[in-house]
């Protein structure tokens, strides 16, 4: 007889250890913690018909957002395929969403997993990884109503309630409902003190209001929740260098850099894209960080993987420029307009976003200061399209700052220092922009 995992949802299998270790898988997967693909692969090994396990793995890749796991995703949709007789209808569902996101179809799959969540709420499965496509793509409106059209489903009774909150504060704080994303990050950390979503939600919070003090207190006094055996530690690591970064320490940024964000890196791609934003961070105000480019373009390199995810592309070229290796940047850039030429939602994400980024930044990095502030004056409008969020993608409004105020553009340079205090009048980085505009 077909079982339903603990949260209700039928599975195809009747084998009761087969769901035991998807269970695990899917429990370390939501925290982000351990090795879940090495357990559903053992799972996988003793039970290979287990439609579930299938599915489970390829929906942990597609979160991965890298192209070096393509040839894995491939192998678990395909598998999963062969199996389409035995599924039940949620596990077909599952097959066909995994499906379109192998070929490149993001927004066709993010509605299907959408659809899955309107039959099946409880269903964390879709909703973990519509949820980190939904970051993927840029889509701030849906990264929190693709939670909060489940909610009404759920209660705190239930198993990994903790983590649907934490989503959806991260929702909240990308919508710019602080107050509210503040307090559900808080309350999802009460059920779950080990949730580093929640953690990095409530980061956010903090980071977007100027509040530095408070962000660098909440990481530090929080460590042993998010820093250890975990894909995001790297992330949060990153966060508070971003509060010691506007509080002009860089000895500490760098420490912060060289101790975490690199030597401890787990190796995924995400890893690399904070390490590059925090380095191009640093360039901007001047910092010579020595062989750290070098060394950061290198494995940028030695990954591959160009044109399959824009905004994985434009901190790859980062990295490059930072080294001045201008053969790598070219080729990234030649490959990222193959890319656009092509089909599927990276190619809309690269022609819309990636190929002007990547223009502003090769010309900041030429002095041309001019040319990168016309290109990002624009593309900012848009940049959301290409994934991220506000605060991975403020280093483009810094670039178009620090742009404006080295071409000497008073004007421009105060109405955009403007912006900026607006929204952070307590940031002490926004405060010396600022009095840069005002003192050309």
């Amino acid at each position: 007889m077909a079982l339903s995992d603990v949260r209700g949802n039928p599975v195809s299998t009747d084998e009761q250890g087969s769901l035991d270790a998807y269970e695990r898988a899917q429990t370390l997967f939501h925290g982000y913690y351990g090795d879940p693909l090495g357990i559903i692969d053992g799972a996988l090994a003793d039970d290979p018909v287990f439609v579930m396990g299938h599915v489970l793995r390829a929906g942990m890749l597609i979160t991965a957002s890298d192209k070096c796991v393509e040839p894995m995703l491939r192998e678990s949709v395909e598998a999963a395929e062969g199996l389409y007789d035995i599924a039940n209808e949620r596990e077909r569902r599952h097959i066909a969403a995994a499906h379109a996101w192998l070929h490149g179809e993001f927004s066709v799959a993010l509605r299907r997993y959408a659809d899955i969540l309107i039959d099946y709420p409880h269903d964390t499965l879709a909703l973990q990884v519509g949820h980190i496509g939904d970051f993927l793509l840029g889509r701030s409106t849906m990264l929190r109503d693709r939670v909060a059209g489940v909610l009404p489903a759920w209660n705190s009774q239930m198993p990994h309630f903790g983590y649907v909150l934490g989503m959806h504060a991260f929702g909240l704080e990308e919508t710019n409902l602080y107050a509210q994303a503040e307090a559900q990050g808080r309350r999802a950390l009460e059920l779950n003190p080990r949730d580093p979503w929640a953690v990095h939600a409530v980061a956010h919070v903090l980071e977007m209001q100027g509040r530095v003090e408070e962000g660098i207190a909440w990481l530090d006094g929080r460590r042993g929740d998010w820093s250890t055996d975990n894909m995001l530690s790297i992330h949060n690591w990153w966060h508070l260098a971003l509060f010691h970064l506007d509080r002009d320490e860089i000895a500490k940024v760098l420490a912060l850099y060289d101790d975490r964000l690199r030597e401890t890196s787990t190796g995924q791609v995400l890893d690399l894209i904070d390490a590059s934003a925090m380095l191009w961070r640093l360039l901007l105000r001047g910092v010579d960080v020595g062989a750290r480019w070098r060394q950061l373009a290198d494995v940028w390199r030695e990954r591959g993987g160009k044109g399959y995810y824009a905004f994985n592309d434009v901190h790859a070229l980062m990295a490059y420029l930072g080294a001045g290796d201008d053969a790598a940047a070219q080729q990234l850039i030649d490959d990222m307009e193959n890319a656009a030429q092509e089909g599927g939602t990276n190619a809309m994400m690269t022609r819309d976003v990636g190929l002007p980024v990547a223009r502003a930044l090769v010309a900041f990095a030429r002095e041309d200061y001019a040319l990168a502030v016309s290109l990002l004056r624009d593309v900012r409008l848009i940049a959301h399209r290409f994934g991220g969020s506000h605060a991975q993608r403020d280093v483009l409004a810094l670039t178009l700052v620090e742009a404006a105020l080295r071409d000497g553009a008073r004007a421009l340079a105060k109405v955009l220092t403007a912006e900026r205090m607006v929204l952070k009048p307590t940031s002490e980085g926004n405060r010396q922009l600022a009095s840069r505009a005002a003192a050309l």
